[in-house]
């Protein structure tokens, strides 16, 4: 693996900053000079790096999707079953890198602005379509028909809920025993 580029670094930078900023103050209200506080950098190198606010906002959309990716391939890896793809699926949504508060509150964040955002709206369209079809190819196998999008909808809801109760906690989170009652949900709702 190669080194890393300064403007990767200084990206990644801008980036964490992002996620802690806007979990503090909200993404309708946080500024770009408090992002780039956070980052100990000028609001200019936001300009320069990612050209607006939403800019820096996809770009940390982008980054935690990619985690989410990198995520589902690790746990992809060592699933035989469509149980265990199943059980994969949920892995990666609660996965180490991503099931922390201060992210959970972005993507509830990023959620709610999508729908005014053409650039933030299509990530989200392309991240929803990702996991739904991830849950339809393994409940297809698994369930009768008539069963299959009540399944996902029932999945997809509770890994939902289980990311805005995280946006909102007080305290650290454990994806460990996330992971272990998200198992619990889909073996419910496969039986």
């Amino acid at each position: 693996m190669g080194r890393k580029r300064i403007r990767d670094i200084r990206n990644e930078e801008l980036i964490e900053a992002t996620v802690i900023a806007v979990h503090r103050r909200g993404y309708s209200v946080v500024t770009m000079a408090e992002i780039a506080r956070e980052a100990g950098a000028s609001a200019a190198s936001i300009n320069y790096y990612f050209g607006s606010k939403e800019g820096l906002m996809e770009a940390t959309m982008r980054h935690l999707l990619n985690k989410l990716k990198q995520a589902m391939i690790r746990e992809y890896a060592t699933a035989t079953t469509p149980r265990e793809r199943l059980y994969a699926v949920m892995n990666a949504n609660f996965d180490d890198t991503l099931f922390e508060v201060a992210q959970c509150s972005l993507w509830m964040q990023f959620w709610a602005s999508a729908p005014y955002s053409q650039r933030l709206s299509r990530l989200h369209r392309i991240n929803r379509h990702r996991v739904r079809s991830h849950f339809l190819a393994e409940l297809r196998r698994l369930l009768p028909a008539e069963g299959v999008e009540t399944a996902r909808q029932a999945l997809q809801c509770y890994m939902d809920g289980v990311w805005l109760q995280a946006a909102q906690s007080d305290g650290p989170l454990d994806p460990t025993k996330a992971r272990l009652a998200a198992h619990r949900v889909v073996d419910l709702v496969i039986s």
